[in-house]
């Protein structure tokens, strides 16, 4: 069975069964395996769909506290080897994802965003003989978590802030199938 596209994980299928297992755990781990590994499956560029889409998928799955059988449903396309590797990681993984860089951003994303305000500053170093000019970003969102406004202060540089867009935009996909 061939998974369609714009099904979650759908681009899982073209891996080999045998090369399924380890791949969610080292995005999991956030020591992304190389392109080159995985060449002979995906160009550069469903490589890189491929790690925003697991990111997301597990992320969504665990903010929304998914059941395994709406889990499942998910993954309806895949075949079982797939969804038997997912599943696997998702059980053994599930508080490790809980605590990951972008679990902030899941939390925040299931509470209601209230405001943001966003500042650019240039960070400069102390050493006389050089000095880094790196444009940073101060992010600042006021999320309603159970009824009260909390504060959240996010620092990053650019190639931070483009990673957090492509992780938006690619959650906001993966929100509009769950709908």
């Amino acid at each position: 069975m061939e998974a369609e596209e714009g099904t979650p994980l759908w681009r899982l299928q073209k891996l080999p069964p045998e090369r399924g297992t380890p791949l969610p755990h080292k995005i999991i781990d956030g020591h992304y395996p190389a392109h080159q590994d995985y060449h002979s499956v995906w160009d550069s560029t469903e490589w890189k769909h491929v790690l925003e889409d697991v990111t997301v998928f597990f992320k969504a799955v665990v903010g929304k506290n998914f059941s395994d059988e709406e889990t499942l449903q998910q993954l309806n396309q895949l075949n079982s080897c797939h969804q038997e590797a997912v599943m696997k990681c998702l059980k053994s993984r599930k508080n490790e994802i809980k605590q990951t860089p972008l679990g902030e951003i899941v939390d925040i994303s299931c509470a209601q965003l209230q405001d943001f305000d966003w500042q650019l500053k240039l960070a400069l170093s102390s050493d006389k003989i050089a000095t880094l000019q790196m444009p940073l970003l101060n992010l600042r969102l006021d999320v309603k978590e159970n009824g009260d406004v909390k504060p959240h202060s996010i620092e990053m540089s650019k190639e931070e802030l483009q990673n957090l867009i492509t992780s938006l935009e690619a959650a906001s996909k993966v929100v509009l199938q769950l709908k």
